[in-house]
């Protein structure tokens, strides 16, 4: 879980994230990769579980489907 940043003054949003890691990676080696995410407000890692390949598929729809990530990936981006 990622807290992210910029939607108002101590407000956050707290979304799922499903990352694909090489299996050598540690937990802090994953929190690292999370730390530098766009977006992500200092120390926004809240917490990390490993997850099998079908909640994996699973979050990655639902990421499709988060509004606020829908934004923040788009933001920068030509129509």
């Amino acid at each position: 879980m990622l807290r992210y940043g910029h939607v108002g003054k101590r407000k956050d949003v707290t979304v799922a994230r499903y990352l694909v890691t090489p299996a050598h990676y540690n937990l802090v080696m994953v929190m690292d990769i999370g730390k530098e995410m766009p977006g992500v407000k200092h120390c926004g890692v809240i917490g990390l579980t490993e997850v099998g390949a079908e909640e994996y598929l699973a979050g990655k729809r639902k990421e499709k489907e988060n509004f606020y990530l829908q934004k923040l990936l788009s933001f920068g981006q030509r129509a």
